[in-house]
């Protein structure tokens, strides 16, 4: 009975109409800052990842997402609540990190192919400023599992230790994602997550939840709109 209400829920999950987030236009592009009360971020609409991947409540960790978009790149800022952190030791800021999602870490997975709804991109940071981008395939997955793939995306993160809140800001060459004609209007496939803290009670948060313990569900994935 309770595999059969799962499957049920799962169904019911991954039945429902995408939900959508959007990207405001900024007319030129900006510094990384990691700063919600910078003036580029303060009109950027909002979405909410406050649940696990099964849709269960995550106390605590209510992640907020914005996202703006330039002729050149889109934005992405999460600011995440936590409890505890679990950091990489002797942390790297210039150098890719493979195997980030083993510690602390917020998630942009993206693609722009509705045909094709297994190849995406992924790119990830953390509360020390590290990151990792790659190429996801996953019906033929690439060799490394894609990480050696480079978007030349640009990150940065803050840690304020007495809210117990990070903040990472992600700057994406929209040429990485999306070969179409760039223009407002378009939209592509995304979900938003995070994994926080150390084992026992890791917390796994999606904005879409998938439905299963992995994130990589890409039939669960939300959409995203670039609007003026």
């Amino acid at each position: 009975m309770r595999l059969l209400l799962c499957l049920i829920a799962l169904s019911t999950l991954l039945a429902r109409e995408p939900e959508m987030m959007t990207s405001l236009y900024a007319a030129s592009d900006f510094n990384l800052t990691a700063d919600p009360d910078a003036a580029q971020w303060k009109a950027a609409p909002a979405v909410v990842a406050e649940n696990g991947p099964h849709g269960e409540p995550v106390p605590g960790h209510r992640t907020e997402i914005r996202s703006r978009w330039t002729a050149k790149n889109i934005y992405f800022l999460f600011i995440c609540p936590y409890q505890e952190l679990n950091l990489k030791p002797n942390p790297s800021q210039t150098t890719e990190t493979n195997h980030l999602w083993d510690w602390d870490v917020a998630e942009v997975f993206v693609g722009s192919d509705f045909k094709q709804i297994t190849r995406y991109k992924e790119f990830e940071i953390s509360p020390q400023g590290e990151w990792v981008d790659l190429d996801i395939d996953r019906m033929n997955p690439l060799p490394e599992g894609g990480w050696l793939w480079n978007s030349g995306f640009a990150s940065k993160a803050r840690i304020d230790a007495a809210h117990k809140v990070w903040y990472g800001e992600m700057r994406i060459p929209l040429s990485s994602i999306d070969a179409r004609p760039l223009a407002a209007g378009n939209e592509m496939r995304v979900n938003l997550y995070r994994c926080q803290g150390r084992e026992p009670g890791r917390k796994y948060i999606a904005w879409q939840p998938t439905g299963e313990a992995n994130f990589h569900v890409p039939k669960a994935f939300g959409l995203l709109k670039l609007v003026k």
